[in-house]
C-alpha cells in the first residue's frame, strides 16, 4: 500500500503529484512551478499595468519555453522538458520558477545532484518564495529525507506573504505518512482539509491516512467525497472505498465498488486486485 498525491492513475509519485497540481490545471497537488504566464504589473516610474505588448522578445521566449516544458514534463517526456527550460533560462537566466522545474526534471531523470543544485538556486533567487521552498522540500521527501523536507514545509508555510498553505500541508502530510508518522499525517492533513475542503486530493489523501489508522468510517466518508463525483473517481479511489468496506463488513458495498472497477478500469492494477481479493495490500 501507498500513498499518492490525489486519485491520479500514473504510476510514479511524482508525476501523479504533477498531473494533479494547478501546473496541468488539473486537481490542487503538491507542487508548484510558479511559471507563465507572468501576471501583469506596474511600470516603474509611471500607474500603468504591464500588458502583453510591453514584453519584451526574451519575456515572451520565456513564457513559450516555459510552457513547453510543462506540458513536456507532464507528459512524461522530462528530457524534452529540459531542452525547453535550458531555452528558457538563455532567455532570462535569473528566474526562480525555471530553476525549480529544472529541479524536478532532474529528480525524475535521477540526478539528485543536478537537481538540488537546481533548487538550491530557485531559492537563492526567490528565498521568501513559499512555492519554490515547497518544491524543495517535496524533492526532499522523494529522497526519504523526510525531516528536512518537513523543515521546508514548515518555512514554506511561515512565509507572511504565502497564499497556498493548504497546498503545502496536503505535501506536508503526505510525506508524513510514507514517513511512517500516520499521527502526524491525520492531523496535518485534516488541517489541509479544513483550509480546503474542496480539493479531493486532500480528501482521498486523509482517507487513506485514516484507513491506515484503523479509524474506517472517517475514511469512508472523506472517499465518497471522491467517489460521489463521477469526473474525480479513479481507479485507486474506488479500490480505497472498497477496501474501507470491506473492513466494515458491506459485502455489498464492496461489490458495488468491484462493478466500477470493472466497467470503468478493467485494466488497472487496483482491478486485479480486487479480482483476486487482496484487500490487505
Amino acid at each position: 500500500m501507498h500513498l499518492v498525491p490525489g486519485p491520479a492513475s500514473s504510476t510514479r509519485w511524482m508525476r501523479a503529484a504533477l498531473a494533479a497540481l494547478g501546473l496541468l490545471a488539473g486537481l490542487a497537488g503538491c507542487v508548484s512551478t510558479g511559471g507563465p504566464p507572468q501576471r501583469p504589473h506596474r511600470n516603474n516610474g509611471d500607474d500603468d499595468l504591464t500588458t502583453a505588448s510591453d514584453q519584451t522578445n526574451y519575456d515572451r521566449l520565456y513564457n513559450t519555453r516555459m510552457e513547453l516544458a510543462q506540458a513536456y514534463f507532464g507528459r512524461n517526456q522530462p528530457t524534452d522538458a529540459l531542452d525547453q527550460v535550458k531555452q528558457a533560462l538563455q532567455a532570462k537566466p535569473d528566474m526562480p520558477a525555471a530553476y525549480s522545474l529544472r529541479g524536478l526534471i532532474y529528480a525524475s531523470l535521477g540526478d539528485n545532484d543536478k537537481a538540488e543544485e537546481s533548487f538550491r538556486r530557485a531559492m537563492q533567487l526567490a528565498p521568501h518564495d513559499g512555492d519554490q521552498i515547497q518544491n524543495y522540500g517535496w524533492y526532499l521527501c522523494q529522497q526519504r529525507r523526510f525531516a528536512d523536507a518537513d523543515a521546508q514545509f514548515q518555512r514554506a508555510i511561515a512565509e507572511p506573504s504565502y497564499r497556498s498553505v493548504a497546498r503545502t500541508m496536503l505535501a506536508e502530510g503526505v510525506c508524513q505518512a510514507r514517513a511512517g508518522k500516520l499521527a502526524d499525517a491525520e492531523k496535518t492533513l485534516s488541517r489541509a482539509y479544513e483550509l480546503d475542503p474542496a480539493n479531493p486530493t486532500t480528501a482521498f489523501n486523509l482517507s487513506e491516512v485514516l484507513y491506515r489508522n484503523g479509524q474506517y468510517e472517517r475514511a469512508r466518508f472523506y472517499i465518497r467525497r471522491v467517489n460521489n463525483r463521477q469526473e474525480l473517481a479513479s481507479a485507486q479511489s474506488l479500490w480505497l472505498a472498497a477496501r474501507i468496506e470491506h473492513k466494515l463488513g458491506q459485502e455489498e458495498q464492496v461489490r458495488g465498488m468491484g462493478a466500477q472497477l470493472r466497467n470503468s478500469f478493467p485494466d488497472a492494477p487496483e482491478t486485479a486486485l480486487y479480482e483476486k481479493g487482496r484487500f490487505d495490500e
